[in-house]
């Protein structure tokens, strides 16, 4: 357990990538538990109130912001200065919805962006016990320019674990799918086809992944955040079990038929579009030495999570 400077005063957590997918499940998350303060570290453009998303607005009293490009290192150390967190959770990320962008991109934002905020966290003053990065299941075979470039912070991570024992690790989160997620992915992109009644074409789909509803992997985060862990270690976030790709599209298909979610139906076109290069056939996380470390695994099975998630998406839906 992670305990505040200070004593018996409130754990403050520093939370990068606040207005992302995982971010916007996290951070109400955070501002309900009483002994913890949310702390945002937020692009300058957002120091104008004028300029914050509106869900970052209903919640303003209930989070500190503190501002900062990541990519340029005074100011990285300027923001994590101010914050004074006890603990770190590094969710930004330039390529998740889109893994082979521009190499330059992804190591300034990747690469350089982890260096720097990782260097100010362990500065001499610093107040973080905790750096807790966001991984990718990608970084392991490292097929395209952002699971290379997640990997190559990796092992900066590791260098600086093991030459300095800086308390830095790592969650690997697997498939992870839910409300918020970027309508470039998969989940979303195939339940908005087939609520609008649509064909949804796909690649063969043959790809095991492990199918993580976003919930979990908050709980999941939270557990590693507060459990000792060896520096540089890295836990894995998933449900342990594999689904394909066509199966789970097709899971979503029949979900909207049997609720009547949508006034026609639409079919998955499986094979309709060529395999795209760099991906693994298999990505399963191994939940039994995740739960060995952590006490934790999934609650929500992929069919509940789909169903939480298409009716999510179909309430918004205007009549």
């Amino acid at each position: 357990m992670i305990k505040p400077h200070g004593g018996d005063r409130q754990m403050r957590v520093l939370i990068t990538g606040a207005t992302g997918f995982i971010g916007r499940t996290l951070i109400p998350h955070l501002r309900d538990q009483p002994h913890i303060v949310p702390i945002l570290l937020l692009r300058e453009m957002y120091s104008d109130p004028c300029m914050l998303p509106p869900f970052l607005a209903a919640m303003r009293p209930h989070y500190e912001a503190v501002y900062a490009d990541l990519r340029n290192f005074q100011l990285t150390v300027r923001a994590v200065r101010a914050a004074e967190p006890d603990a770190v959770i590094h969710l930004a990320a330039a390529g998740a919805t889109d893994p082979f962008l521009n190499v330059h991109t992804a190591v300034a934002h990747n690469v350089t962006g982890v260096i720097n905020l990782a260097r100010a966290c362990f500065e001499k003053t610093s107040t973080t016990r905790r750096l807790l990065m966001a991984r990718t299941p990608g970084e392991l075979s490292s097929m395209n320019t952002y699971a290379a470039s997640k990997a190559a912070a990796w092992q900066f991570c590791q260098m600086y674990s093991r030459t300095q024992g800086w308390p830095i690790h790592g969650a690997m989160i697997f498939q992870a799918y839910g409300p918020h997620q970027s309508a470039r992915a998969l989940v979303p992109a195939a339940t908005a086809a087939a609520l609008a009644g649509q064909d949804f074409p796909l690649t063969r789909g043959v790809q095991q992944k492990d199918w993580i509803y976003v919930t979990d992997v908050v709980s999941g985060l939270l557990c590693a955040l507060h459990t000792e862990l060896p520096a540089g270690m890295t836990v894995q976030l998933g449900s342990g079990q594999g689904a394909s790709v066509a199966e789970v599209v097709t899971m979503i298909y029949d979900l909207v038929a049997q609720h009547g979610w949508a006034a026609q139906q639409g079919k998955p076109m499986i094979g309709a579009l060529p395999s795209r290069p760099g991906e693994a056939p298999q990505q399963i996380a191994d939940t039994a030495y995740t739960k060995e470390l952590l006490g934790w695994e999934t609650a929500v099975s992929l069919r509940s999570g789909l169903m939480q998630y298409i009716n999510t998406v179909a309430r918004q839906i205007p009549p």
